[in-house]
């Protein structure tokens, strides 16, 4: 079953009355926000789904008399085999609000939720309920799926093979389904670490079967899964097909990158990765989704950089690791452990030091960009890269500063350590601190000695310091050591096979060792793999001597003909933008507990904190209003605004004013949306239960929606949310300075 998802809530019994039924003024009810159909419902997907269109050239008959359920059906399966679960169970709950009684909708559901059983089981026993209405065939799916998970979970390996042996089953009734082809396959490939593979051909010739009917057909996701580590040139027919068989779903054009990059191809996995994040990006700033809520995406924009990398493409790679740091944070989705966040910074520094773009990093220095987390490894991450950039440019005065600093970390480590040396336990992480210290410490000596030349002493301290095997070349280079650094430059280009700073480096290396000969065919080589360098960075500039050599001066880079084993493929930018940037806030103006009126046009040029809020009695509300209201000095301190949006009528909202404070004097102002207009607007809104949902935002200045949560809860994390605001803002402004040059 389904293994790779967004973990999303159990959504249950859709009634045949309304799926939007409340039970308004039920005092049993449950609280604001959560789901009357019981506390599963609460969350996943709220938004009701609509036709996107490019999601998978796929017909699932099923039993409903409604030409646009099944339409929504056919979207669904399309993500399934796209694996975008979250969509796809919306797909189905659109079945389910378009035809009740559609017994697959249930099956789809249980489909989109493999990874979470308490779900699925829901799901399916839904399905089961109405399986009398659906055809013999249909009823085949639904009691494979009722049977797996019925199956005693310490009995994996049986109840997996059962399913497959389902399937067979009915592929053996039903000789034309092809849908039921493509689910054994990927089921195959799921299942390997409890059912081993015994004959990949095998598996190969039921994806091939469903191709031979279906040519385009989103079966070409799962041949590149089946032969992604076992051979990946097997694979080469799919990844040349797989995103335009559903190119509306970022991960069909991102699994692709997956065979490219195994094979070498840097180009092209970093046109795949490309793709999938601009196809990702597109749906974020279309639906207004945070970045770090969609499956995948910061896995394939770090991997994409990664390639950048590796073709030379160093600005591109800069300007997307900045831009994956500069995304909004969320507790739940990207942290610095996790996310986009954590992805960011490790490509950034990786950036910064493997291209030697010392100037950005003083730059960079005290900005958001460099500045992450408070821990000891954090620190010593920016003090190294911050004072090899110092001394690297000769600015030697602000590096010993920064080596101070380090010196005064490494002191009170030690002292820490004094106490508790004797437990191992306790000394360990303490002793790793300082032993990173100490290494960065060597490290950025190497530096400080190379540029005051000292190059032996250099040399020395880059030993000590475990520098890259880059800036050791150099260094054995500087005190001439040709016959090590030309060693270690090979060995670079043999374990990085395609990368164009590798091969740079080989020739900068042969040219100045004198073999020239070599040096002139390195040359050769370097001038299609770098074809997409940029040529000012130091490691390819460096390479200018040896292509003059060869009769080669400025622009040496060659065109690589395309690749003969790919489709057509469209033009990037009609996929989606390569950054993502926040969208627009919805203009509203509504009345105020005073009697006027407020508007979002009233904070122009300000940035503002709103709250939709559903009214004063939630309890929950009540909560958050009284978390964010002390603060409010703390917000205006940092520039910021905030508001509140109510469901409650305008004499509810002076009824709420008075019972919060003696005087009616609140710190903020609130606003009545009584008729919900706005909270649509914002998709603070449950579209199938016709429910207000609760939702925060940051606005810019500018009226961009920088930040959000939208939830059957409240945000109540407030101090993040100011913390998260001011770094935001700050990136926001360190952005627009740096296009203002």
């Amino acid at each position: 079953m389904n293994s790779l998802r967004l973990s999303v809530p159990l959504l249950l019994a859709l009634t045949s009355v309304s799926f939007a039924q409340e039970k308004k003024g039920d005092p049993n009810g449950p609280a604001a926000g959560h789901s009357y159909h019981g506390e599963a419902f609460n969350e996943g997907p709220r938004q009701r789904a609509y036709l996107m269109g490019n999601t998978g050239n796929v017909d699932f008959k099923v039993t409903t008399k409604s030409k646009e359920a099944q339409k929504f059906f056919n979207q669904g399966i399309g993500q399934l085999h796209g694996f975008w679960y979250f969509e796809a169970e919306r797909s189905f709950r659109q079945v389910a609000l378009i035809d009740p009684d559609c017994a697959m909708a249930y099956w789809g559901m249980a489909m989109s939720n493999g990874g979470n059983e308490k779900r699925a089981k829901g799901f399916i026993a839904e399905a089961v309920k109405r399986k009398e209405s659906a055809t013999s065939h249909e009823q085949m799916y639904i009691d494979a799926v009722d049977r797996y998970f019925k199956t005693d979970k310490k009995k994996d390996k049986e109840r997996r093979q059962a399913y497959m042996d389902a399937l067979g089953a009915i592929i053996k009734a039903h000789p034309d389904d092809v849908e039921a082809r493509a689910f054994l396959a990927v089921a195959h490939w799921k299942n390997k670490s409890k059912i081993k593979i015994n004959d990949y051909n095998k598996v190969e010739a039921i994806i091939g079967e469903v191709l031979k009917v279906n040519p385009m057909h989103p079966a070409h996701h799962y041949r590149i899964h089946l032969w992604d580590y076992k051979k990946a040139s097997n694979a080469l027919p799919s990844a040349a097909r797989c995103g335009q068989a559903a190119p509306g779903i970022a991960h069909m054009w991102h699994m692709p990158g997956h065979i490219y990059s195994k094979l070498k191809r840097h180009g092209d996995g970093a046109w795949h990765q490309e793709a999938s994040a601009r196809v990702d990006h597109a749906h974020m700033m279309r639906d207004r989704v945070l970045p770090d809520q969609i499956h995948n995406f910061a896995h394939n924009n770090e991997w994409l950089v990664r390639n950048l990398i590796n073709l030379g493409r160093v600005r591109d790679a800069l300007d997307l690791s900045k831009n994956m740091i500069s995304l909004p944070r969320h507790p739940k989705y990207n942290t610095l452990k996790k996310g986009s966040s954590r992805y960011g910074y490790d490509r950034l520094y990786s950036v910064l030091t493997r291209f030697e773009l010392w100037d950005e990093v003083i730059a960079l220095g005290d900005t958001v960009y460099l500045k992450a987390g408070d821990t000891v490894a954090w620190r010593v991450k920016r003090l190294r890269l911050l004072g090899s950039a110092y001394y690297a440019t000769g600015e030697l005065v602000e590096g010993d500063g920064v080596a101070d600093e380090l010196k005064k970390l490494l002191e009170e480590k030690n002292k820490a350590l004094e106490p508790v040396k004797k437990d191992k336990k306790k000394s360990a992480p303490i002793k790793g601190e300082i032993s990173t210290i100490q290494k960065a410490l060597e490290l950025m000596a190497g530096y400080r000695h190379q540029r005051t030349g000292d190059h032996v002493a250099a040399l020395a301290s880059f030993k000590k310091g475990r520098a890259d095997k880059s800036v050791l070349i150099r260094a054995h280079l500087a005190v001439g050591e040709h016959d090590q650094a030309v060693k270690l430059a090979a060995e670079n280009v043999k374990s990085k096979p395609g990368v164009a700073w590798a091969y740079a480096e080989q020739v900068y290396v042969l040219h100045v060792a004198g073999q020239k000969d070599k040096a002139a065919h390195a040359m050769r080589m370097l001038r299609s793999i770098g074809a997409q360098a940029d040529l000012d960075v130091p490691v390819f500039a460096r390479v200018a001597p040896a292509a003059k050599a060869i009769n080669l001066s400025g622009d040496w880079r060659r065109a690589r003909p395309g690749p003969k084993d790919i489709r057509k493929r469209p033009e990037l930018d009609s996929l989606g933008p390569f950054r993502w940037k926040p969208t627009a806030a919805p203009d509203w103006k509504l009345p105020d507990h005073k009697g006027g009126t407020v508007s979002l046009a009233d904070y122009k040029g300000r940035p503002v904190i709103v709250v939709f809020y559903l009214g004063f009695g939630c309890l929950h509300c009540v909560e958050q209003l009284n978390a964010v209201a002390p603060m409010m000095k703390q917000f205006k301190n940092a520039g910021i605004d905030i508001v509140a949006v109510s469901t409650d009528r305008l004499n509810g909202l002076s009824d709420s004013v008075k019972a919060y404070t003696e005087d009616g004097a609140f710190p903020f102002p609130i606003v009545s949306d009584v008729d919900l207009k706005v909270f649509k607007e914002y998709r603070a809104y449950d579209d199938f239960e016709k429910m207000a949902l609760h939702g925060t935002y940051l606005i810019d200045g500018d009226g961009l929606v920088r930040w959000q949560d939208i939830s059957y809860e409240p945000f109540m994390e407030t101090k993040f949310l100011l913390e998260e605001a001011k770094r935001l803002l700050a990136s926001s402004t360190v952005n627009r300075t740096a296009s203002a040059k």
